[in-house]
């Protein structure tokens, strides 16, 4: 058996859990750079507010109905999420952390020890409300596309009270009944309107299919392991890892700047801040890169003809995770595609090709970098270390410092040119020194 946990409405929740002045109110949460709705409340949605709706657009109906705004506060959603996960990892054997706020669980012959799965999960639930405030969803079922629908239909059905088990299969069917078939997961919208135009209409529709049909008409035995998991038959076993999540085959950081920029040591700072995001991800996961790719962007709705984005990509030497070797190729890259006069609004650093750490391929008169560079691994580790202590970027490579300081207290670096705007941004009262939570 497998339970998928969801968190509900992930960001509103995050903000809405040290401010409970929130609660019954509609909040909306925005993208970088303030630009589109991600995240929205219960009574949000009841207004009529999509997901990815610009801002600008909804703006007369936020204020007729004086909506709370939020701009994306990473920083807390990242703890909130590790609070969340690290309870998960103890309440069940096995979990596969499949994105910031879902999780599956494998629950395979713990119901001897436990007795009833729901009850098992109304606990999971009720302790991560406790622990972290974040209301969720439990989802249970012996497929995870089945416990990824219970959860679903958990959800969208205030009778259940955020837990639905599918252990038998007269509870599968009417959960199966009740579900669109645009609704589960892997029916993209094409697949949709395919299915609906051939009388396929309902998640127990699609259930009905014959191995046949699905490897005609899905995606061959993509399609075919889709319909097996509907009709309760496994195909999916939880992602192997240490922490429960595959690793990253591509790790990438990019930003659309806050404003629009000129100046090539304004777009080096970016690049440098990107590249050293990125490195520190990559050792995270204890991989290193052997593929480097940078690439800068002109507004394409502006008068620049095409192209917008410029690109440039490096076999690296020899794979690594260092910041200071990225941050020394990035910036060789940008000088290879940056073209002066122009103005750029986007940059990203993008890394490929991962070995595991370590295990470096050398060419035939190559010596291992922990050879000709001892001291570099262990200061890769010691400002990881430094940075897990006191915050994010407290320290890091002199190319990507701002122009200014930034002032104590503030919530964004005036200084820093390639900074998104985060007008709304409520303080990182969890990660943060200079914005704990103050209670008067």
């Amino acid at each position: 058996m497998f339970a998928l946990v969801d968190c509900n409405n992930f960001y509103v929740s995050c903000e809405r859990a040290f401010q409970p002045a929130l609660n019954g109110v509609p909040v909306v949460v925005l993208s970088n750079n303030d630009g589109c709705i991600v995240s929205r409340s219960a009574e949000a949605k009841a207004l009529g507010i999509k997901m990815g709706e610009p801002l600008f657009q909804v703006r007369p109906l936020i204020e007729q109905h004086r909506v709370k705004v939020f701009s994306s506060n990473y920083a807390l959603y990242g703890d909130m999420s590790s609070r969340v996960m690290n309870y998960l990892t103890e309440a069940a054997p096995e979990v596969e952390i499949y994105s910031a706020d879902e999780a599956f669980l494998g629950l395979h012959g713990m119901a001897r020890y436990l007795g009833s799965l729901e009850t098992y999960a109304r606990r999971i639930r009720a302790e991560v409300r406790q622990r972290t405030h974040i209301p969720t969803c439990v989802g249970i079922a012996p497929t995870k596309t089945l416990a990824k629908l219970a959860n679903r239909v958990a959800k969208k059905d205030p009778t259940l009270d955020g837990v639905l088990s599918l252990e038998t299969p007269e509870a599968r069917q009417w959960a199966l009944a009740k579900v669109p078939v645009q609704d589960v997961w892997g029916i993209g919208r094409q697949y949709a309107i395919k299915l609906h135009a051939q009388g396929i209409a309902t998640a127990a529709d699609l259930a009905r299919c014959s191995d046949a049909y699905a490897r005609k008409h899905l995606g061959g035995v993509v399609g075919a392991r889709l319909v097996r998991e509907l009709q309760g038959f496994p195909c999916h076993n939880l992602a192997p890892s240490e922490d429960g999540a595959l690793s990253r085959q591509s790790i990438a950081c990019t930003r659309t700047f806050g404003r629009p920029l000129n100046e090539l040591a304004d777009i080096c700072g970016a690049v440098a801040a990107f590249a050293s995001r990125a490195a520190e991800k990559l050792r995270r996961q204890g991989s290193v890169a052997h593929v480097l790719t940078v690439f800068i962007s002109q507004n394409r709705f502006g008068p620049a003809p095409p192209p917008h984005t410029r690109s440039a990509q490096l076999t690296l030497p020899t794979a690594t995770s260092s910041t200071l070797d990225l941050v020394s190729y990035a910036t060789a890259i940008l000088n290879r595609i940056w073209q002066p006069g122009q103005t750029y609004v986007k940059a990203g650093v993008i890394l490929d090709g991962f070995e595991a750490a370590g295990q470096p391929q050398l060419s035939l008169f190559e010596k291992a970098p922990e050879l000709t560079h001892p001291q570099a691994s262990a200061l890769m580790q010691r400002l990881d270390q430094l940075n897990a202590r006191f915050g994010r970027a407290a320290v890091q490579v002199a190319a990507a410092l701002p122009s200014q300081p930034k002032p104590r207290g503030t919530k964004a670096a005036p200084g820093v040119p390639w900074q998104g705007q985060q007008q709304h941004r409520t303080p990182a009262v969890t990660t943060s020194w200079d914005e704990l939570w103050e209670i008067g």
